[in-house]
């Protein structure tokens, strides 16, 4: 298995982690405090930051623990992570039109920043579940 596919598996498990965190940590609120009223900023700087340390300590990892052969990417790694990346992107660009429209209507602060942030969290999964799709499945550039 190259890295590159290993490093995805990675994300997709980091991602998920970070926002299930998150969610059990907001969701966790006092009794009769309305969802919009919890306190959610700590909580999402601090599930972020450890999802970027946590993945950056586990790519150190996954490269030092790997044969040498398996380090050198080729064109298809190169070309599946493009794909996976373009594949991921769209979502940060809903979750930025959603976090508009929602400060348009006059949201809360709580559902704009949460929309953004379950934007990067499903991009960072739909970018790593397409780049393992095609890893196992086979890469078809259209």
């Amino acid at each position: 298995m190259a890295v590159e596919e290993k490093r995805a598996w990675t994300m997709l498990g980091v991602a998920i982690a970070a926002y299930g965190v998150y969610l059990v940590l907001v969701l966790d609120r006092p009794a009769g405090v309305p969802l919009a009223e919890a306190p959610y900023a700590a909580a999402l700087l601090w599930t972020v930051g450890a999802a970027i340390v946590a993945q950056i300590v586990l790519h150190v990892v996954v490269a030092a623990l790997s044969p040498a052969e398996e380090n050198i990417k080729d064109q298809r790694d190169r070309e599946i992570h493009r794909f996976g990346e373009y594949v991921g992107h769209s979502f940060v660009v809903i979750g930025g039109v959603a976090g508009l429209l929602l400060a348009m209507a006059d949201a809360d602060q709580f559902w704009i920043a949460n929309a953004i942030y379950l934007a990067f969290v499903l991009s960072s999964v739909l970018s790593s579940a397409a780049k393992l799709v095609s890893y196992r499945l086979g890469f078809h550039p259209w």
